[in-house]
């Protein structure tokens, strides 16, 4: 049986990816922040339904000595390196904890790795922010990189941690430049996510609308669960490499927004208004991912389109706010 550990296993990704790996078999244990394991409830909620079959671990990426501890008592055949500040506007906010973040917690866990177990597989989950104002679409592993945000940087400079480590110590470390990739599990800070909670509570009669930044940014938007299977199949090949993960489609946020809304009934155009405030300071305009690289070497393809995307996560979210309406009702 086959022993992963997975950092940031409490977020979208993470409990994707668990579930995927135990349904292959795997042992699965997650590293957690120490706040998790006493606000389970909230900070677990994604796990609720493998919490039983995962071993959980707290342990600070801030800290190397934690990190170190962690390896020192466990022996991982494969390591997913996903716990990162992946929220841009944050990083823009507070750009000194996202590179702290970001850098230091994957340089201490590379560190960790080579220092005790040099034999484990790593996965570093870079990002198409990577690309930043791009140099070709679509982009491709041999694009230039022009990051236009703190955590687009923190990103980069993992990618090459990743890659050093490879080339100076004859690691296996891998990286995946995954696109934009959503899910009912996605945080609300997220733009899909919050559309599409928007949509729910407006036509719960929750709000009564919904305010957004750039409409006419451009992304290639994928399934999560669709993007932990080619992370796992990275640390599977014969040899370790970076592959771009995408569906080579890119739609606008006022096209999220105008299937969205119309998924429940509803025309944006009578609830979308545009919050200049929320405008990052330097905008990346279009993202669009060549993954046939993944295709060819992998075998690996999308099985979740644009539409059925954003079906899945306005369903999802109607069924949360009718929950809502419900406790609300209840409390009259």
């Amino acid at each position: 049986m086959k022993k992963a550990l997975i950092t940031g296993i409490t977020g979208q990704d993470g409990s994707y990816l668990a579930e995927y790996l135990l349904s292959l078999g795997y042992e699965v244990h997650g590293l957690v922040r120490r706040v998790a394991l006493e606000q389970p409830e909230h900070r677990l909620s994604r796990l609720r339904g493998v919490l039983n079959r995962i071993q959980i671990h707290a342990a600070n990426l801030d800290s190397y000595a934690s990190i170190f501890h962690i390896f020192s008592k466990q022996k991982f055949d494969e390591c997913y390196h996903l716990a990162a500040q992946s929220f841009v506007a944050e990083s823009f906010a507070d750009g000194f904890s996202t590179m702290a973040t970001n850098i230091n917690g994957t340089h201490y866990v590379l560190a960790a790795l080579r220092e005790l177990q040099p034999e484990c597989r790593f996965y570093f989950a870079g990002s198409s922010e990577m690309f930043g104002k791009v140099r070709e679409s679509p982009q491709k592993e041999s694009t230039a990189f022009h990051p236009r945000s703190p955590y687009g940087i923190s990103k980069v400079a993992g990618f090459h941690l990743a890659m050093n480590y490879r080339e100076a110590y004859g690691m296996f470390c891998s990286n995946g430049i995954l696109f934009n990739h959503e899910s009912p599990r996605r945080g609300y800070e997220f733009v899909t996510r919050k559309i599409t909670d928007g949509v729910a509570r407006i036509k719960m009669g929750l709000a009564t609308g919904l305010r957004l930044g750039n409409l006419e940014a451009k992304r290639d938007w994928g399934h999560a669960r669709d993007y932990v299977r080619a992370m796992h199949l990275m640390l599977q090949q014969p040899s370790p490499d970076d592959y771009v993960v995408a569906t080579g489609e890119t739609h606008s946020v006022r096209e999220f927004c105008e299937l969205a809304f119309a998924e429940a009934g509803l025309d944006y155009r009578n609830y979308v208004s545009k919050d200049e405030s929320v405008y990052r300071p330097a905008e990346v305009d279009l993202l669009i991912g060549d993954y046939s690289k993944a295709r060819s070497v992998l075998n690996w393809r999308p099985s979740v389109d644009f539409q059925g995307l954003i079906k899945e996560m306005v369903q999802s979210d109607l069924e949360l706010a009718a929950q809502r309406a419900g406790l609300a009702l209840a409390r009259v």
